[in-house]
């Protein structure tokens, strides 16, 4: 019997995000303490649209642990498979506060700790989905772990859905963050990679279908490609539809993908058709857009769907 939405298994990190709004750190002088991670801001928005979601990671037994293990529990996150290691010091990222792809500074160290037996079979039983990204991947011995996982998920007729944040200032080594990135993209059901993700895995010369076409070679039957204000395109085995964009205020970019990513599963693991669940994650992301750092409180999923509604039916008469 499966208890938990999803499992996200990856990395648990702070974000410092500076206070002024600058392009590039160099006009950064002040920053402020965000929980973040890809895999653990989607399992606190999962959390805070009234889904239950673990997260399997590793921090360090220090201040900055301390923060997020707090932060996630806020938030509603199971932190059963949360890995606080005393030998290693919780990774910090330091990013840029814009309305654009923010720039950054990483300071890793105990995100990439997590063992393959850190991240037990059980977890993944008892979970209806799992999520992985390519930075978790980027380094051993996390990146078995996550790649375990999926294949369990996938073993387990589970959802996996995989994040192909790459970033080559984060793996450096092009050649074998393919290799490794094309078998995470193997096993799973489903992928949302941004166009720019598209653009540093496969260059810049293909188009959006093009790019689409690229990861269903790789086995998603689901691929989302979102493109800022150009919308978002949804394929289902090769069959695209664009869903423009809505009108949004950017504050902040950052950790609005993540929020499109947990919007998109809870409501595909509501049963929702793949163009909803889409329509569904957008409202979510333009929710995150308005405020800098992790959402403040719970969202209303009801609210969201009720919204959805109303449009449906305006657009049918």
């Amino acid at each position: 019997m499966s208890d938990l939405d999803l499992l996200a298994v990856g990395e648990a990190l702070v974000d410092l995000i500076s206070l002024e709004e600058t392009v590039s750190l160099r006009g950064a002088r002040t920053f402020r303490m965000h929980a973040g991670g890809s895999p653990a801001n989607i399992a606190a928005n999962m959390a805070r649209l009234g889904g239950r979601a673990a997260l399997a990671a590793c921090i360090g037994d220090d201040p900055f642990g301390h923060f997020l293990r707090a932060e996630l529990e806020a938030a509603g996150v199971l932190c059963e498979y949360l890995v606080v290691n005393p030998s290693v010091q919780t990774t910090v990222i330091f990013v840029s506060h814009t309305q654009g792809t923010p720039d950054f500074l990483a300071y890793r160290d105990g995100d990439h700790h997590l063992g393959p037996e850190q991240v037990p079979e059980e977890a993944i039983i008892r979970s209806r989905a799992v999520h992985g990204s390519a930075f978790a991947l980027s380094r051993p011995p996390a990146r078995q772990a996550v790649l375990r996982a999926l294949r369990l998920g996938r073993e387990w007729g589970r959802v996996v859905s995989v994040d192909p944040n790459y970033s080559p200032r984060i793996w450096p080594d092009r050649e074998e963050a393919m290799q490794v990135i094309w078998q995470a993209l193997a096993l799973a059901t489903l992928t949302k990679p941004s166009l720019d993700d598209a653009r540093r895995l496969f260059g810049p010369n293909l188009t959006p279908e093009g790019y689409i076409q690229r990861f269903h070679d790789l086995g998603p039957s689901i691929v989302v490609l979102t493109m800022g204000a150009e919308g978002v395109l949804l394929s289902e085995g090769g069959r695209i539809q664009h869903i423009p964009s809505l009108p949004v205020s950017v504050v902040d970019a950052t950790g609005a993908g993540d929020a499109f990513w947990a919007g998109f599963l809870i409501a595909f693991l509501d049963g929702n058709p793949p163009v909803r669940c889409v329509r569904f994650a957008q409202r979510v992301a333009v929710r995150k857009l308005a405020v800098v750092g992790p959402f403040p409180a719970k969202i209303d999923r009801g609210e969201i769907y009720t919204e959805l509604d109303a449009e449906e039916k305006a657009i049918k008469k």
